[in-house]
């Protein structure tokens, strides 16, 4: 079991900055890859159902496409670290990175590429953006049991809440930087199929950066990622080792993001078509009135931004009040956040103000995530954290995987594919409504069952 820190320091939120440029070297490419690719993610990925409508796509594709997404968040990881083993770290994280690059490049063509006639049958252009998707998430397929691994072995018990902070902040930055870089992009040019092309132009560059660095910079000699992996039996074997603590959480947290994952490709529609909000205004300031004109869809990227900075404002100290209260009461009211705010959305009044203060409150929910976190790996006995994770979010993940699909049908309806007769009469309201539904039913239940982690039962008084 990890100990306290011989030097007495804690976890701060700004330790990732501050040793960024003490880092060994292979660990500071490894994180400049990571911000690269995931600047290029968050500027992309949150804008993608926009897109898809724009290149035709329907609600129920949105789901689908939000689906296919939990499938491949799913099923990535374990082959990954079969590929890892067989041509080594350096040259995975090569072809994944590539592959990623490619995808964003996929997306960024789909207009130009268009419909395609296939033995008789018209392939409508939207599907270059579902081809894309399973080329773009290749390189996340890496790091997040090793990183939670990490973070166990280095943090002292009573800290891990406070570790995974400051990991997250570091991480976050581009989740931050990323949308608010994609609004401006967006604002550029009145057709978003055109603005949104530049975003991806952007994405693909970073991309190819975040490639070129790993792979003529990192140097893997003594990096074992994968290198344990034995096939199906070992996730069998993994699965049934799981702590008992962690299945009254798993429960809950699966019906949580199952709920999530029901509505949050629709997070932009609702902006940009359900309410249609954007911003036009003047701003008088000592120097001057500066004219300011939003469309829906960037207006959305700033609120991401607002929502973003609201969350690395709260995790430390949300981690730090974990170490007073627990970790349950935190991870409760994250849960709590991501079970609300759909209905609060689709309610909400077309007013700039009002969904700025929605998004600001989004950003709570993220004030649970380090709690979370350590309570996954927490109760994982020494070593065998990055294996416990990674079942852990196995399961939580397949699970998930029908989410995005019922909440398209939700939102838009369902017809009879041979008569085309309505078969349900879908709205954003009720696929809304059903998601908050399901959420606090999971919140609810980890707040009757879930179990704290030990060393913050009582709180900690170091």
């Amino acid at each position: 079991m990890a100990t306290e820190p011989a030097d007495g320091n804690e976890p701060d939120a700004f330790d990732p900055f501050r040793q960024f440029f003490a880092l060994e070297r292979d660990v500071l490419v490894l994180s400049l890859a990571m911000f690269a690719f995931s600047l290029g993610f968050q500027m992309t990925s949150r804008f993608l159902p926009e897109y898809l409508v724009a290149l035709g796509g329907s609600g129920v594709v949105v789901g689908a496409y939000s689906t296919v997404g939990n499938v491949i968040s799913a099923a990535y990881p374990y082959p990954g670290g079969a590929v890892s083993d067989r041509i080594g770290s350096r040259y995975a994280l090569t072809l994944f990175g590539l592959l990623s690059t490619v995808g964003f490049a996929l997306w960024l063509v789909a207009p130009q590429l268009g419909a395609i006639s296939l033995f008789g049958a018209t392939i409508p252009a939207w599907v270059w953006i579902f081809v894309g998707l399973f080329l773009a998430q290749a390189w996340k397929s890496f790091g997040l049991g090793a990183t939670f691994a990490v973070v166990k072995q280095a943090t002292a018990p009573s800290k891990l809440a406070a570790g995974f902070a400051s990991t997250e902040t570091f991480r976050r930055t581009a989740f931050l930087v990323g949308p608010v870089l994609a609004a401006a992009l967006i604002g550029l040019h009145p057709d978003f199929t055109v603005s949104f092309q530049y975003v991806l132009a952007v994405g693909v560059a970073f991309g190819i950066l975040g490639t070129l660095a790993q792979h003529f910079l990192y140097e893997a000699e003594e990096d074992s990622i994968g290198d344990t992996f034995e096939g199906v039996d070992q996730i069998r074997e993994d699965l049934r080792a799981m702590p008992s603590q962690l299945r009254p959480l798993l429960i809950a947290d699966t019906l949580v993001r199952f709920a999530n994952g029901m509505v949050y490709a629709f997070f932009i529609l609702v902006v940009t078509q359900f309410l249609a909000v954007g911003v036009s205004t003047t701003l008088a300031t000592p120097f001057g009135s500066w004219a300011i004109d939003l469309s829906p869809a960037s207006f959305f990227g700033y609120l991401l931004g607002v929502e973003m900075a609201v969350a690395l404002l709260v995790m430390l100290p949300a981690a730090k009040l974990a170490e007073r209260v627990g970790l349950k009461p935190v991870v409760a009211t994250g849960f709590l956040v991501y079970a609300v705010f759909p209905v609060l959305l689709i309610v909400a009044p077309a007013s700039p103000a009002a969904l700025i203060a929605l998004f600001a409150f989004s950003g709570l929910r993220f004030a649970g995530l380090p709690s979370h976190k350590a309570l996954i790996v927490g109760p994982a006995e020494q070593g065998t954290g990055g294996r416990v994770t990674g079942s852990y979010y196995l399961v939580r993940n397949v699970v998930v995987i029908p989410s995005g699909l019922l909440g398209g049908i939700l939102w838009e309806g369902l017809a009879n594919p041979l008569t085309g007769a309505t078969l349900f009469e879908g709205s954003p309201t009720v696929a809304f409504g059903v998601a908050t539904v399901v959420g606090l039913v999971g919140t609810a239940y980890f707040v009757l069952f879930g179990e704290e982690f030990g060393p913050y039962a009582h709180g900690n008084d170091a």
